[in-house]
C-alpha cells in the first residue's frame, strides 16, 4: 500500500471542455449577437464564455452586464479598471478560464461562430497543444494586412515562429498551455510570444474569415507599434544582437573609408570632403540613436517591470452560473466581487 501526497499546487480539474475568452472593445453594437450565437454552440462537456471589457469607452460594459443577467450558459465578465490592450486583456481572461481548451477571439463577428466548434474539434482529434487558424482570405484593409505579414515575418526570427504559422488572434490552447503562459506578469504581455516559450506543439486550420459588420478596426498605427515593440523587445535579445552586428558593419566600412581617404590625401589630390563627411556624421548619428533607442526601450521596459507596473487591473467579475436543461433551466445565480 503506498501513500499518496496531493500537490496543492496542482491545477484543478477543468469544469468545461471549452472556455471561450472574448477582449471587449468598443464592441456594443456585435458583442451580443455574437454572444447569442456562442450560447447557440453545442460543445460536448459543456463550454463557458469570458468577457472582458477593456474599459471600453462606448457601452459595452453595459451590453455585456445585460448578457450575463439572462445566459443561457456559463458567461463571467471581468471588467478592467483602464484600457490595457488586447493583449492584457486576453491574460486577464485567461486567468479566469476553467476549460480543457481555450479558444480566444475578436468581438468583431470577423470570425464565425461556426468555426469554433471545427476549432475545437480539430484541436481535440489531433491532439496539438496549440492550433492557430490560417484565414483563407482576410478581410481587413491593405495597410493592415501589410503590417500583419511584417510583423509575422519578423516574428519568424525573434519568436522562432514555425514557418509558415500566421500569428492570429483566433486561436486555441489546451489548459497546460494557458496555465504556464499566465504565469507571467509583467506588464508587457505578448500572448504568441509566451505561447512559443511554452510549446512549438502547434498546428493550423484553415478557417473563413468575414467583412467586419459594424464599426472599424480598433487599431490605429500606434498600437500596431506599440504591440510590434511587444513582440520585438519583450521576448528576445536579438534587437541587441542586431545592433551589435550593425556596429561591428559600420566600423568594418568606417576603416575601410579611412584607408580610402587617407590614401587619397597621401597619394592623390586632397579630397573635397564635405559632402562624403556630412554624410558619414549623418548616417553615424541615425545608426546611434537608434541603437540608444533600442538599449533605452529594453531599460524602460525592465524599469517599469522591476517597479512592478500592472499587467491590468480588474475592477470586478462577475458570474452567471447557467446550467441548462432540456425542460427548463434554473435561476441564474449572479456573483461580483470588487
Amino acid at each position: 500500500m503506498s501513500d499518496s501526497i496531493l500537490d496543492p499546487a496542482a491545477p484543478a480539474s477543468p469544469r468545461f471542455a471549452l472556455s471561450i475568452v472574448i477582449p471587449v472593445y468598443n464592441g456594443a453594437a456585435s458583442i451580443g449577437e455574437l454572444v447569442a450565437a456562442l450560447e447557440e454552440l453545442q460543445i460536448p462537456g459543456g463550454h463557458e464564455i469570458v468577457l472582458v471589457n477593456d474599459a471600453s469607452p462606448d457601452n459595452s460594459l453595459a451590453v455585456c452586464r445585460a448578457l450575463v443577467e439572462r445566459a443561457r450558459i456559463p458567461i463571467t465578465l471581468v471588467d478592467l479598471a483602464r484600457n490595457y490592450g488586447e493583449h492584457n486583456a486576453v491574460m486577464a481572461g485567461l486567468r479566469h478560464a476553467s476549460g480543457a481548451h481555450v479558444i480566444t477571439m475578436d468581438d468583431d463577428l470577423q470570425n464565425p461562430p461556426e468555426e469554433v466548434e471545427r476549432l475545437l474539434a480539430y484541436a481535440q482529434s489531433t491532439g496539438h497543444e496549440v492550433v492557430y487558424t490560417l484565414y483563407d482570405e482576410k478581410q481587413h484593409a491593405f495597410w493592415r494586412n501589410l503590417g500583419s505579414r511584417f510583423t509575422n515575418w519578423v516574428a519568424s526570427f525573434v519568436l522562432d515562429k514555425p514557418k509558415g504559422f500566421y500569428l492570429s488572434s483566433f486561436r486555441c490552447m489546451s489548459a497546460f498551455v494557458v496555465r504556464e503562459i499566465t504565469r507571467y506578469d509583467g506588464p508587457f504581455p505578448y500572448v504568441d510570444g509566451l505561447i512559443l516559450q511554452v510549446t512549438q506543439d502547434i498546428d493550423r486550420l484553415t478557417v473563413r474569415h468575414l467583412p467586419r459588420a459594424v464599426g472599424r478596426s480598433n487599431y490605429t498605427l500606434r498600437r500596431l507599434l506599440r504591440l510590434w515593440l511587444s513582440m520585438f523587445v519583450n521576448f528576445s535579445v536579438m534587437p541587441l544582437r542586431l545592433s551589435t552586428l550593425t556596429g561591428f558593419a559600420l566600423s568594418l566600412i568606417g576603416a575601410v573609408g579611412s584607408f580610402v581617404v587617407i590614401t587619397e590625401a597621401l597619394f592623390f589630390a586632397r579630397p573635397a570632403g564635405w559632402a562624403s563627411l556630412m554624410a558619414a556624421v549623418l548616417l553615424l548619428s541615425g545608426v546611434q540613436l537608434l541603437i540608444l533607442g533600442i538599449v533605452g526601450e529594453y531599460l524602460g521596459r525592465l524599469y517599469l517591470t522591476v517597479n512592478r507596473k500592472p499587467q491590468s487591473v480588474v475592477k470586478s467579475v462577475t458570474r452567471a452560473d447557467a446550467t441548462p436543461t432540456e425542460a427548463a433551466r434554473p435561476p441564474l445565480r449572479l456573483r461580483e466581487r470588487a
